[in-house]
Order: structure tokens, then C-alpha cells, then sequence
């Protein structure tokens, strides 16, 4: 196959609007600096908190909908092994965001938080924070590695161009616009990807409909015919690990800081509501595309394709199954057209990726820890330096990634099973504290990482009911993740309350009280009477006027 020229001009022309676009972008940027004169590194990271509630939508939703949103649903529906039953994301997303709109957009708005850090770090200190900024930080270069792995893997089937030349392009035209215009220049190229997306990916369902080669998706849903049906199938032995991944994409996206920065960026509270909740709707609706492909795909006759036999299952490219379709079932127009929407979805999570973890570094862990005296101008710098940095790692891990879906399911995963339970606890239950958070932090990295992971090569320590041996390695069978979540919330509960109330008896020293829950108390106590008679006052006043 050799070089596809027409393609590789319409990608250098849409890459080329892509950058243009953020580099207009930075004017807006610019003109909010000189409004926030003091806080240029708060307008880098939140858009100066005047996010319109469209560009709101628009932004949440093409963050959502990534390269491993996309290609990874098609992959696990087409997967013989997996199904349409396994492809928890999209409904998964749409409930984590309307979930956050209903639930967790409010308290975080109101507290006019910067990170979804901030909340931990005023609570439960530097020392939890801390440890949970690495989960997050990882949980971003994971994402953008599995989206930029999948842009490479689509440009080398349609344009036969080495995955490693359209990773390394893709990474420089995404660091280059995020750097330069920070948190507008990501919002307003989100706008022109989201379009991409959503008319090229609907563009490229009818012709791979009418192709001759595929049978009927509704017979073969429940029928064998090329291969298992696509429906997928659900033995009783893996409901633990359905559900698992089920609760791992519900609520993973909860602890996600893009989705906090559309958020805390947004101008209003309502605002922000509305806009988790309609961008719900509209991630729904982009997961059917995806779907539909990776059923058509398990639907089709190789043999009758040029891609011929063996299929791409048994060739083990899978991953690849969305881009495969597009070049082999499409007209070359719809296939190149198509890379356009692989490539927006790439561009419109990796440059949210990007900018979130270099925000987290820089607010919380340079500006809070490293150099308390840092000047706005040097916190810039920090961000913009661990925008390279954390480019430059997702890049080199997308190079050596073997599974799209692997990488991005283990982005959720880190979120759900080492933040989510903090952070119901941080913005929920007034109890807790930080001697809370540290215990349950024990107890989770205790029993997560004691039932082992299959992506990161850990091997488990702590065997759950029904732990069993498939092809040479341990499988969990039981919700080991969700059951780490529940203990960890039910440990901070329990050891906040118990610290809280030995060290307000006197039951143990002042001095190892680091969290001052006895100060906190007191200063409490003598504010409440204080207020009361404030109240009094005012009222008092009232009435006589």
C-alpha cells in the first residue's frame, strides 16, 4: 500500500485549522490577563470563570468523547471475546455526567475551587493531597497516551503512515496550542472538533450499511455467523467484573479534573449544572456511531473486503477495527473524512489531558508545596513546563501501547478506586478528616493493589471469592475494585469520627494532633454564640428601623 497523498494533504489542512484556531484562541486569553492582573496563571487554567453555557456543552462533551471513547467502544463490541454487553462507556459516561450536574458541579462552583485538588488540600492537607495528585496525574498521561495511540493506529491503516510519524505530529500540534493559549484555546478548538466528530462519524454509518458484505447487525446480534453474536454474553462467573467496569466508567469520570476545569471555569452554578447534564445527553447520542460500526464490523465477511483473510480479530488488530472499517467498507472520501473524526476526538482530549495535569502540578503541588512564594508569573511557567513534560510521557507510552481500550479503562480505574471515595468524603461528609483520609488511603492501595492488575503486570496478593487461573495469569472474578471503594469510604468515616472524638476528650495528646481538631473545635464553639448574637443584633436593628 503506498502513501495516501489526498488524505495526508486533508489532515495537514485540518491540523493546520486546529492550530490556527488556538492560536487565535490566545488573544481571548490575552484580553482576560490584562482584566485578572496578579491571577494570569488562574486565566491559563479557568478561562477568567466566564465559560458560556454552550461553549460549556461543547467543550464537556468533546472532552468526553475521545480516541478511546470512540475506538474503544467499536473494539469491544466487534470483540468476539467481549460484545456490545461489555461496552459500559457511554452509558457509563452519561450517567457520570449527570451524576456530576445533579451531585458534585454545586459544591465544587460555589467553593470557587482552581483544581479538584483544592478541596483535599484545605481538608485533609498537603500529605493526602499529595498521594492523590499522582492517581489523577496518571489517570490524564494514560488517557492522552490511549488517545493518541488511537489517532496512530487509524492513520496507519488508511494512510500507511507509521503510527509513531502521526503520534509524534499529533502531540506537537496539541502541546502547541494548549501552551499558547491555555484553558481558551482547548475550549474553542473543542467547538470545531465536537463538529468533526459528530457529522463525520453519522457520514460513514450508510455506507458501511449498504455494503455488500455485511449481514443483517439484527440477525447477527443473537446469531453466529462470521463470528459470536455481538451482543456479547454474560456468564454469571463475570457479573463481578461487569460490574466492576460498569461502576469504574460511572463514576472513575467523577474524579476526573477536565471535567472540574469546564466546570469551575463555568459562569455560574446553574450553568455548570445545565451543562453536565445536556453534555450527558449529547455523549449518548456520540457513543451510537461507534457502536454501530463495531456491530457491523463483527457482521461482516472479510473474505468478500479487500482487507481479506485472516480477520482483523484473528490478526490481532482489533484495536484498529473503526479506521479498518472506514478504509476497506467506505469510499476513499468517507475514509478520509472519518480520520477527521478520529483526529478531532483525539486532539479534543489530549489537549484537556494536558492542560488538567499540568494544572494539578502547578497550583497544588509547586504553588502549595515546592515554592509557597512563587510569583504568578513563575506558577506560568510551571504549567507550561509540565505541559511538555507530560507530553513528551504520553506521547513515548501511546508509541508502545497495545490495547486502546486497556490504557483508557485503566485511566477510570485509578480514578474510581484510589479518588472517588475521598472525594464523596471531602465534599459530603462533614465528619471526616485527615486522619480518615490517610487510613482509607491505606486501606485502598491495600486491597487494590492486592487483587493485582493484568495491565500494569501486578500480580495479586489477596485472592477475592472466585479468584481464578485463565491462560496463565490470576482473574478476579469478584467486584474486588467496587467493594475497595465501599470499605475505603466506611474506614474514613469511622476513623475521622474515632479521632475526632478522643482528641476532643482528651483522650489522646495535643501534640499529636496534626490536624487541630481540638483548636477547630474550640474556635467553633466560642464562633457559634458570636454569631447567634450577631444575628440577634440584626435583627433587633431591623425591627426598629
Amino acid at each position: 500500500m503506498a502513501l495516501h497523498i489526498p488524505g495526508l494533504v486533508a489532515v495537514v489542512v485540518f491540523y493546520a485549522l486546529i492550530l490556527i484556531t488556538g492560536i487565535w484562541a490566545t488573544k481571548k486569553s490575552k484580553k482576560e490577563e490584562k482584566k485578572c492582573v496578579g491571577e494570569r496563571s488562574e486565566v491559563s487554567m479557568l478561562g477568567g470563570r466566564n465559560l458560556g453555557i454552550w461553549l460549556g456543552i461543547f467543550t464537556t462533551t468533546a472532552t468526553s468523547v475521545g480516541g478511546g471513547y470512540i475506538l474503544g467502544t467499536a473494539e469491544l463490541v466487534y470483540l468476539p471475546s467481549k460484545g456490545f454487553l461489555w461496552a459500559t462507556g457511554p452509558i457509563g459516561y452519561t450517567i457520570s455526567l449527570i451524576l456530576g450536574g445533579f451531585f458534585f458541579a454545586g459544591p465544587m462552583r460555589v467553593k470557587k475551587y482552581v483544581t479538584v485538588i483544592d478541596p483535599f488540600q484545605k481538608k485533609f492537607g498537603n500529605i493526602v493531597s499529595s498521594i492523590l495528585v499522582l492517581p489523577l496525574v496518571m489517570s490524564d498521561i494514560f488517557w492522552a497516551a490511549c488517545i493518541l495511540g488511537a489517532l496512530g493506529g487509524t492513520m496507519k491503516v488508511i494512510l500507511d503512515i507509521k503510527s509513531q510519524y502521526s503520534i509524534l505530529l499529533s502531540s506537537i500540534v496539541a502541546i502547541c496550542y494548549t501552551l499558547l493559549g491555555g484553558l481558551y484555546s482547548v475550549v474553542y478548538t473543542d467547538v470545531i472538533q465536537l463538529i468533526f466528530i459528530f457529522f463525520t462519524l453519522w457520514l460513514c454509518i450508510p455506507y458501511i450499511l449498504i455494503n455488500p458484505a455485511v449481514t443483517n447487525i439484527w440477525y447477527t446480534a443473537t446469531h453466529e455467523v462470521y463470528q459470536a453474536p455481538w451482543i456479547g454474553f454474560l456468564e454469571l462467573e463475570d457479573a463481578g467484573i461487569w460490574l466492576d467496569e460498569f461502576f469504574v466508567t460511572c463514576f472513575g469520570g467523577l474524579c476526573c479534573q477536565p471535567f472540574y476545569q469546564r466546570v469551575l471555569a463555568s459562569s455560574s452554578v446553574k450553568h455548570a449544572k445545565i451543562m453536565c447534564l445536556v453534555s450527558g445527553i449529547f455523549c449518548l447520542s456520540l457513543g451510537i456511531p461507534p457502536m454501530l460500526i463495531g456491530a457491523m464490523a463483527a457482521s461482516t465477511d472479510w473474505n468478500q473486503t479487500s482487507h481479506g483473510l485472516p480477520t482483523p480479530f484473528h490478526n490481532g488488530d482489533g484495536k484498529n477495527i473503526l479506521p479498518l472499517m472506514l478504509e476497506h467498507l467506505c469510499p476513499t472520501y468517507v475514509s478520509i473524512i472519518g480520520i477527521g473524526a478520529v483526529a478531532a476526538a483525539v486532539m479534543s482530549s489530549v489537549d484537556s489531558a494536558l492542560l488538567s495535569s499540568s494544572s494539578m502540578f502547578a497550583n497544588n503541588i509547586y504553588k502549595n508545596i515546592i515554592r509557597k512564594k512563587a510569583s504568578d508569573q513563575e506558577v506560568l511557567w510551571a504549567i507550561r513546563a509540565a505541559i511538555l513534560v507530560f507530553g513528551i510521557i504520553a506521547m513515548s507510552l501511546a508509541m508502545a501501547s497495545s490495547s486502546i481500550y486497556e490504557l483508557w479503562f485503566l485511566s477510570l480505574d485509578l480514578l474510581f478506586s484510589l479518588v472517588f471515595a475521598q472525594l464523596v468524603c471531602v465534599l459530603f461528609i462533614p465528619v471526616s478528616n485527615g486522619y480518615g483520609a490517610i487510613a482509607g488511603l491505606i486501606m485502598q492501595l491495600t486491597m487494590r493493589l492486592g487483587g493485582g492488575d493484568s495491565a500494569l503486570h501486578i500480580p495479586p496478593f489477596i485472592c477475592y471469592p472466585g479468584c481464578l487461573i485463565k491462560h496463565n495469569s490470576y482473574v478476579q472474578s469478584f467486584p474486588f475494585k467496587t467493594l475497595s471503594v465501599a470499605v475505603t469510604l466506611l474506614t474514613i468515616v469511622i476513623v475521622s469520627s474515632l479521632a475526632s472524638l478522643l482528641f476532643r476528650r482528651g483522650l489522646l495528646p495535643v501534640r499529636w494532633d496534626i490536624y487541630n481538631l481540638q483548636i477547630n473545635s474550640r474556635n467553633r464553639n466560642q464562633e457559634e454564640p458570636a454569631e447567634e448574637i450577631c444575628l440577634g443584633n440584626s435583627e433587633t436593628e431591623g425591627k426598629e428601623n
